[in-house]
């Protein structure tokens, strides 16, 4: 090479490296590296347990102080932090306490920030967002937002934080606060702007005809809305968040600061035999079948991924309800009179073996408002769906396969047929080896399955594991970031308060 070309060379290779210098993030659109991994041989490496019940729910990882963050509701709002420095040995470092909320939901990590979810010392009053340094644990701000910041999370670009404020009512029905999206300008010294729903209320007949539900009594729109978790798009301008009792998921404009659409997400038709549930606990076995019911998705967690050049959301279809003691909408199927017309086989219907004990809402139904239910409709897809991203519309539904391989490998609980089945609780995609692979957590069985959605349309089984008690937090961590440069899977189950880490065999 001559030295024209040398030096041609030389200030473009510098060019190149002062650019990776800047403190602007990666292009997402650069692949990472592949490591060679086996994406079917996840395995318990690593433990710790961290208290009782509520000891640990969900956590963070900061790849460059190696500390894992988690949340506890033992004996008070606190974080627990892990140190992950000389994994598979896990040192508790500290335990940073919040005794003036009422209790703690989230935390999340970006470029050495940590930001934690509180609510406030009244849980229908406004919430609060702390953000403190993942290196000196010192907080650098404190930011209110609505009521019951239920998840909490940084835009890839770490230039937003973004709050789901659930907004639940008390016990008593009696206050109902406003649910709310809070986004948080980082770099704009943490100004913040609260969202609520106040806006779609002359679209609510349209809304509810294509499957949203709004029904808490005496609210008005805003007040019916509960966000509840939230993913974000790879280039940070938007935010998706599930409205998990209204059966929706909302799309914010993270950047212009305003919620732009709600996407009702309508029901499984169980008369159907790819959707097929088992709904009763009392019938001696454990069989998947079609029934004349539907069933909301309720969608709990929510995860973001690209595949080429379209955009999907993973969501984990838990089914939650208005279970209070001033409202609940749940009831058995043999309570109801149902409409001797639609169900002309009623009475065998409502036996125990049958439908009689499967959970439904009686806030739905009554088609024609005579006083009996017309349909049935069960709470939870007992499944993840994937939609696309930009239009809604829905691609692949992970459900019957995944409760049949669960019943495959002895693990079902019958109990939970009734209600729920398997709940879905916890779903987060991620690249291994190149392949997209969905991890669903499912609480009532206390197990992970990962799919291969590569192709988002034909998700593929792949492996089925056990986990703590009712796992509740799913976290997925890069091999370039975890500790030990492969591939790891943070559980975090709520029952036992264990924190499990899983990795897969190399290849």
């Amino acid at each position: 090479m001559n030295r024209k070309k040398l030096f041609g060379a030389l200030f473009l290779a510098s060019m190149a490296l002062a650019a990776c210098k800047k403190t602007d993030p990666i292009d997402e659109t650069i692949p990472e590296p592949v490591v060679a991994e086996n994406i079917s041989s996840f395995k318990e490496i690593a433990s710790v347990d961290l208290g009782n019940t509520t000891a640990a729910e969900i956590s963070a990882y900061d790849p460059s102080t190696k500390k894992l963050f988690v949340v506890s509701n033992d004996g008070g709002a606190k974080v627990e932090v892990l140190d992950l420095a000389t994994y598979p040995t896990i040192l508790k470092l500290r335990t940073l306490t919040y005794p003036n909320n009422a209790g703690i939901n989230s935390v999340a990590v970006n470029s050495g920030l940590l930001a934690i979810a509180l609510d406030g010392a009244n849980k229908q009053g406004n919430g609060d967002i702390v953000v403190l340094k993942t290196t000196t644990l010192e907080e650098v701000k404190k930011i209110t937002v609505g009521a019951m910041p239920d998840m909490v999370t940084f835009s890839p670009d770490g230039t937003y934080i973004i709050s789901a404020n659930e907004g639940e009512p008390n016990d008593e029905y009696t206050v109902d606060p406003v649910g709310s999206i809070s986004i948080i300008n980082v770099k704009n010294n943490y100004a913040v702007k609260t969202l609520d729903f106040s806006g779609f209320e002359s679209s609510k007949a349209a809304l509810v005809a294509a499957g949203l539900r709004i029904y808490g009594p005496n609210a008005s729109f805003a007040q019916d809305i509960e966000p509840e978790y939230v993913a974000v798009a790879a280039d940070s301008k938007k935010a998706f968040v599930t409205l998990q009792e209204n059966n929706a998921v909302a799309e914010v404009d993270l950047v212009g600061g305003t919620i732009t659409k709600i996407i009702p997400l309508g029901v499984r038709d169980i008369s159907l035999a790819e959707n097929a549930f088992d709904v009763s606990d009392k019938d001696g076995k454990i069989q998947l079948g079609t029934w004349p019911i539907k069933a909301f998705y309720l969608p709990d967690a929510i995860s973001y991924f690209s595949v080429g050049d379209a955009n999907y959301l993973a969501l984990a279809n838990e089914g939650d309800t208005r279970a209070w003691k001033g409202y609940d909408e749940e009831a058995r199927v043999k309570s109801l009179k149902l409409d001797a017309t639609k169900f002309p086989t009623a009475a065998t219907l409502q036996q125990d073996a049958n439908l009689g004990r499967l959970t439904v809402s009686k806030a739905f139904g009554d088609t024609d408002g005579d006083g009996d239910y017309d349909e049935l409709y069960a709470p939870g897809g007992r499944s993840v769906s994937i939609l696309n991203a930009s239009t809604g519309q829905l691609v692949a539904n992970i459900g019957k396969d995944l409760e049949q391989r669960v019943i495959d490998a002895g693990k079902y609980d019958d109990e939970r047929s009734d209600n729920k089945g398997v709940e879905v609780e916890a779903v987060t995609v991620a690249q291994v080896n190149g392949r997209t692979l969905a991890f669903i957590g499912m609480e009532r069985v206390d197990m992970v399955a990962t799919y291969d959605v590569t192709i988002p349309s034909a998700p593929k089984f792949v492996q089925l594991f056990a986990t703590g008690d009712a796992p509740e937090g799913v976290l997925f961590v890069k091999p370039k970031d975890s500790p030990n440069g492969r591939s790891l899977l943070v559980v975090s189950s709520e029952e036992d308060g264990t924190v499990r880490f899983y990795q897969p065999d190399r290849l």
